[in-house]
């Protein structure tokens, strides 16, 4: 306690400062609905593992967009990522399977990524804003390279956002 009054009384600006980036921090984190990621068991993704995400949609009035979030270390040998994309309806007995061809990289600017030191994470819009009807979606993920295990590949996600 005596170090906070310490830094009010000595530099108010900067106290100001570094309250400002942590309102900034916790205002940029906030889900419009659904993000869940799930890391790779030996960040190795073996073409068996499929991980699987359920969410629940209750506003029809609004348009979602669902992303593919990936993370992966600077050793990936890939410039791209096919996945399946299996989703299944809420009545519960329909099943799309799209395949994606989800563009990682360009050779001109590098990863299309955000990135901290080694590891970078991709959020790759699937088409376009859709609406989606009331109840439960189960969203699975398949690797589908030629590269089994498809390695330095760390966690594997979907996001789903209302478009505003």
């Amino acid at each position: 306690m005596q170090h906070y009054i310490c830094l009010m009384k000595n530099n108010p600006r900067n106290f100001l400062l570094s309250l400002t980036c942590i309102l900034g921090l916790f205002s940029c984190t906030q889900i419009d609905l659904y993000e869940k990621t799930v890391t790779i068991p030996g960040h190795a993704w073996q073409s068996s593992f499929k991980p699987s995400f359920t969410f629940t949609i209750k506003d029809t009035t609004a348009l979602y967009q669902p992303f593919v979030v990936l993370r992966h270390n600077d050793k990936y040998n890939f410039n791209n990522l096919y996945i399946n994309l299996y989703v299944q309806l809420p009545n519960g007995d329909t099943v799309k399977r799209m395949q994606q061809d989800l563009t990682l990289a360009d050779d001109i600017n590098g990863w299309k990524a955000s990135g901290m030191d080694d590891i970078y994470e991709h959020r790759i819009a699937l088409g376009g804003p859709e609406p989606f009807k009331k109840g439960d979606y189960k969203f699975t993920l398949e690797q589908v390279m030629r590269e089994v295990p498809l390695k330095n590949v760390l966690d594997a996600g979907i996001r789903i956002e209302k478009v505003k």
